[in-house]
């Protein structure tokens, strides 16, 4: 039976996969296939910190990419690092941070968001750098050893549109510079999103998914697996060519009560791991 859209048949294997034993831990789970699902935190910007790991937990994942909500850049060091263990402490592995705007081509603002990634654990900044100060950024990745994956935005970023935008300027960079792909941003631009993921190989360092009713500019969100991203093709290519980061659900809709589609969600993921590894 062919894997590559019989949703019917993932739904069902997602039924299966979502089902957990009460009391079981969840890195096993939520690295099916070697593919680690994890979540962006923005998807619960609605929430306090405190409630929002507690949804996490709920979604069977450790790996969290941590947004500005829930590690305000004005903390105190002492805040930032009472935040930090508070994640460790359920269990969750911060992976990333951000999106981090870097709008400023200030060396000194810079450096703020590279201590800031240092406080909180950060090993990773997604980030939203200008063309203009690369060069400062690149340094400061080579002094603080902490790498960067800048985000792709969409049609109405005029900086990095697609992932082909951020791989054309990481390509000469250190290698600690990388691209997060957003798939849904890079579906509205017109980008390949499975072909781009081959494109991006070594590059590709984090990557946030979701799932769109249409391809156009303006298209509408919705749970992974009732929309038409090739979810299915981007799990086939991430496994054939070993990608290590995260796979990180960034859901932008129904942000009053997130968790009910991004259970959805993580079922479906779940499901079409478990179909093509059977």
């Amino acid at each position: 039976m062919s894997l590559e859209l019989n949703r019917r048949g993932f739904l069902a294997a997602a039924g299966m996969a979502g089902l957990s034993t009460p009391g079981r831990g969840s890195a096993a789970e939520a690295t099916s296939g070697a593919i680690k699902l994890g979540v962006a935190s923005y998807s619960l910007r609605e929430y306090s910190r405190t409630l929002a790991i507690t949804c996490i937990k709920e979604l069977r994942t450790p790996y969290v990419s941590v947004k500005e909500f829930h590690l305000p850049y004005r903390s105190s060091p002492e805040e930032l690092a009472s935040g930090r263990k508070e994640f460790e402490r359920a269990g969750l592995t911060i992976v990333s941070g951000g999106n981090i705007g870097l709008a400023k081509d200030d060396p000194d603002d810079i450096r703020r968001y590279f201590e800031y990634a240092r406080m909180c654990g950060m090993p990773m900044m997604v980030c939203a750098p200008t063309h203009s100060n690369l060069g400062a950024i690149e340094r400061l990745v080579k002094e603080y050893n902490i790498r960067i994956a800048i985000h792709n935005h969409g049609p109405e970023d005029k900086q990095y549109p697609t992932p082909q935008s951020v791989l054309e300027v990481v390509r000469n960079m250190d290698p600690r510079c990388g691209l997060c792909m957003d798939v849904g941003h890079s579906a509205r631009a017109g980008a390949n999103v499975v072909q781009s993921i081959a494109e991006a190989g070594s590059r590709l360092f984090d990557m946030h998914i979701k799932d769109l009713r249409t391809f156009e500019p303006h298209a509408v969100q919705c749970d992974v697996g009732e929309g038409i991203m090739p979810i299915v093709g981007i799990f086939r290519q991430l496994q054939k060519m070993g990608y290590q980061g995260s796979v990180n659900l960034e859901y932008e809709i129904n942000g009053d009560n997130p968790l009910p589609g991004m259970k959805n969600s993580f079922s479906y993921m779940r499901g079409v791991l478990a179909g093509l590894n059977s």
